[in-house]
């Protein structure tokens, strides 16, 4: 088996529906914020507008990124560091029933 290189970027929801499939495999990037801008590079507008506050690059408060099932407001925010074999989750909140 082929180790594993780079990250690996899960799609949930609204996102999964915006790139048109469940993950995507990225080679190199340093942390969360150059991997969002390699996100939107491929994906453009709507992952964008799934993503940011309108004309800047806050992200939404209605974004969930987890890093290795850990959310990114827990470590370093956009400067979290990533490394080969991480596996960044991006969903926006679950909301509860009942």
């Amino acid at each position: 088996m082929v180790s594993a290189l780079g990250v690996t970027v899960k799609f949930f929801a609204n996102f999964r529906e915006a790139v048109g499939q469940e993950q995507v495999e990225v080679a190199a990037a340093m942390d969360i914020a150059a991997l969002l801008d390699e996100l939107v590079r491929r994906f453009g507008e709507k992952m964008t507008e799934q993503l940011y506050e309108l004309g800047s690059k806050k992200l939404r408060e209605t974004v969930n990124v987890l890093v290795n099932g850990h959310g990114i407001n827990f470590l370093s925010g956009l400067d979290t560091k990533l490394k080969d074999g991480d596996v960044v989750a991006i969903f926006p909140p679950v909301s509860g029933g009942g």
